[in-house]
Parts: structure tokens; C-alpha cells; sequence
């Protein structure tokens, strides 16, 4: 169906072609890629130098960033792909997978920082030197730097790298803060009082990621969409008597679909049955639907009457 609407004797005419077009910031994850990386070096030489487990440790959450935003970076350009026989809707779901599995290493890496935090409960480790500071200053600055920078883009695979990007900001920032503590006061406990804050700010932020990944790969009503409001915008529509088998899903985030069968009054020409169709479309773009297949039919048709379909497709009448 062409996202190109123009709606012949209502006086509109929207161009909706860029409704599916990315907008994912391609050129940044991979100066992210980089700049991360020139972290992990930093952090690691730091570490050896200061003798610091907690900047070796942070180095290695580093190193699961540099795996996130690698595979956010491959998503992107997978998600460029045009659609192909096999795959129709294109690669867009690449993305979503990339911010599902991102969002599980996050957790697992929440899990571990609890471990290390239970040990050094037990444990206490000293802080190193001027290098420990200096290593996590420059681990703060850049993450801050490119976690805010792409923390205004609406795409839920950057999202899940800006996460990892925080969460590595706020564990080198626990680090800073726990080193000068400890250096002013000897509290060794305070450092892992702060991974264990830290791991648990990194899992809430996966959790959320994860439950909204899996609401798209479930292909469950998009966020924002209420199912009640739609069916009332199809049913304004001068001609529409009903609508039923109504459903609605996220391609990948921000990108949403809809099928339904719209019952339409017996009067009504084919002629008519179009207008009414490109009425239906463009309505729904202003809610936010950019992908609208609609089966039109008349009062004779069997049906339920039910607007979301509870049956399965061989209990259906023919």
C-alpha cells in the first residue's frame, strides 16, 4: 500500500512517505564506537598502572559497551536494507533485537557488580593512586559526552547503548566519589555501597528496555495507541458501520501497523468505498500509524461482531 495519500475531494494532500524512514544517528554510533574504545584503553592502563581492581572491573563493563555499541551500530545499517521476498517488512526488527540483548548483558552485568559488591562487603580493597582518578575522570566525561548527546534520540536500539553508556558514567563516577571518600576518611566500605546503587540503576533502566523490546517482538499494542481510540476514528468516517478484526503493532519502535476488515454501508459505490478508504489512512496518520492494510466489506458479509479478533483463522466462515 503506498504511504503516498492523496485524498481526492477532502483537499488533502500529505506526503507520508518518510514515515518509515530512519533516522538513526549512524555516523554517531560509530564515533561512539571509537571514543569508547579509546576509554577502555585509558581505564585499562590506568588500572595496571594504579594497581585498582575497581578500574579493571569498570574497564571490563567498558569492554560490554564496546560489544553493545558494536552490535547497535551493525543493527542500523542492517535496518537500511530494503525488504526482499524473504523478509517484506525490511530488517527494522534488527534494531529491537540489538536492544533486547543489550538490555540482558546490562542485567547480567548488574548481577555481577553485586557479586564483586558481596566480596568486597567481605573484603574491603584499597584505592590506588592519582592514575585511578584520572582513568575514571576521563571514563566520566566521554560517556556523559556521548550518552547525552544521543540521549534525545527516539530509537529504542540507541536508547539501550545510551544506557550502557550511563550506566559505564555512573559506575566511573562511583569509582571518583568512593576513591576521595576513602582517601579522606578510610571508609573502605563505601565503595562497594556504590556499586551496589550503581548495579541497581543499571537494571532498573535494562528492565524497562526489556519489557518494551518484548512488547514489539510480541507485536502488542504500541505504546501511546489506544485500541479504543482507533476503532472511534475508523467509525467517524461517514459510510462505516463497524470495525472488527483490529489489529495493532510496532514494526520496530516508532514505526506502526495496522490491519482490520472496516464494514462499510450497502449504499455506498466502489467509487465511494476508495474515498472513505483514503479517509480512514489519512486519520490514522495523525495517530500515529503509517502502515494501514484495511479490508473493506459490506453488511452481508459474515463477520464478528467482536472488534478484536478472538478466533483462529480456520474457525473463520467462508
Amino acid at each position: 500500500m503506498s504511504e503516498n495519500h492523496n485524498h481526492g475531494g477532502h483537499g488533502h494532500d500529505h506526503d507520508h512517505g518518510d514515515v518509515f524512514h530512519s533516522h538513526a544517528p549512524i555516523g554517531k554510533m560509530k564515533l561512539a564506537f571509537f571514543l569508547t574504545l579509546i576509554i577502555l584503553i585509558v581505564e585499562v592502563i590506568g588500572g595496571v598502572i594504579s594497581h585498582s581492581l575497581a578500574l579493571l572491573s569498570d574497564a571490563g563493563h567498558v569492554l560490554t559497551d564496546i560489544a553493545a555499541i558494536g552490535l547497535s551500530w551493525f543493527a542500523m545499517h542492517q535496518s537500511q536494507k530494503p525488504a526482499s521476498e524473504k523478509f517484506t517488512y525490511g530488517y527494522h526488527r534488527s534494531g529491537i533485537l540489538a536492544a533486547f540483548i543489550n538490555a540482558m548483558t546490562l542485567i547480567v552485568i548488574a548481577v555481577i557488580i553485586l557479586y564483586e559488591a558481596i566480596n568486597r562487603f567481605q573484603h574491603p580493597q584499597p584505592v590506588g593512586s592519582t592514575w585511578m582518578f584520572i582513568s575514571a575522570s576521563v571514563g566520566l566525561i566521554m560517556n556523559l559526552y556521548l550518552g547525552f548527546g544521543l540521549s534525545k534520540e527516539d530509537n529504542i536500539n540507541v536508547k539501550s547503548a545510551v544506557l550502557h553508556m550511563i550506566g559505564d558514567a555512573m559506575a566511573s563516577a562511583g569509582v571518583i566519589v568512593g576513591g576521595i571518600i576513602i582517601l579522606l576518611t578510610g571508609w573502605y566500605i563505601v565503595d562497594p555501597i556504590l556499586s551496589v546503587l550503581i548495579a541497581f540503576l543499571i537494571a532498573f533502566g535494562a528492565w524497562k528496555i526489556v519489557k518494551q523490546t518484548v512488547g514489539i517482538l510480541m507485536e502488542g499494542t504500541p505504546k501511546g495507541v489506544s485500541i479504543e481510540d482507533v476503532m472511534n476514528t475508523i467509525r467517524s468516517v461517514k459510510g462505516v458501520l463497524n470495525v472488527h478484526d483490529l489489529h495493532i503493532w510496532s514494526i520496530t519502535s516508532g514505526k506502526n501497523a495496522l490491519s482490520c476488515h472496516v464494514v462499510l454501508n450497502n449504499q455506498i459505490s466502489f467509487q465511494d468505498s476508495q474515498v472513505v478508504l483514503r479517509e480512514i489512512e489519512h486519520k490514522l496518520q495523525h495517530q500515529g500509524i503509517g502502515h494501514a492494510t484495511i479490508q473493506l466489506e459490506n453488511e452481508e458479509h459474515p463477520h464478528d461482531e467482536s472488534a478484536i479478533c478472538s478466533t483462529t483463522e480456520d474457525e473463520h466462515h467462508h
